[in-house]
């Protein structure tokens, strides 16, 4: 099972609009990726007593992190650095079960000319921290802005062709890991 995290909270975000899209391309290799929104964080999590005892509402994010057989990780730059919730988010899950082993790859998108590689390359340390196993070919989206239509539509087609490509490579590369398609 694929999971596929939008890594921010942002209501109406580009990521949640570029996710959207990966997992149509998922679709075309016959994965049906659990999507993980962390808008949809449940209120109570980020209670001080949630350290203690996660919120029941939580239960089902977890969950599809640590049944993955793989992660695709999408994330914008905010203010050069991933969103903070993100980083609660990992907090939050249970440590060193939730990521460890997992095959995980990463999307980046921004606004600026780098297309999230200062947050791909953040999170990077933090998933090998947690033992996580990283894909290497990762999809950098510059000036996002320019390469979604109005309909948050990925337009650029080297873009697509990347996001094409790293899907097929890191389900073979999942495969190959965990011995299972």
């Amino acid at each position: 099972m694929i999971t596929l995290v939008i890594g921010t909270n942002r209501p109406g975000s580009n990521t949640a609009k570029v996710a959207a899209q990966v997992v149509e391309i998922y679709h075309k290799h016959d994965v049906k990726p659990e999507v993980v929104d962390l808008a949809k964080l449940p209120p109570e999590i980020f209670s001080p007593s949630a350290y203690e005892t996660k919120p029941a509402a939580f239960a089902p994010m977890a969950e599809s992190i640590l049944k993955a057989d793989g992660i695709v990780w999408i994330t914008p730059e905010y203010n050069g650095g991933f969103p903070g919730v993100a980083k609660y988010f990992i907090d939050m899950l249970k440590f060193p079960d939730s990521l460890k082993g997992v095959p995980m790859c990463l999307i980046g998108l921004a606004a600026g000319e780098w297309g999230a590689l200062r947050p791909t390359e953040q999170l990077i340390d933090i998933f090998q921290y947690r033992n996580a196993l990283i894909y290497p070919e990762r999809v950098f989206m510059p000036k996002v802005h320019e390469i979604l239509d109005a309909h948050g539509k990925i337009t650029h087609p080297d873009i697509l062709k990347r996001l094409e490509k790293q899907a097929a490579a890191f389900l073979q590369f999942v495969e190959k890991i965990k011995g299972k398609k």
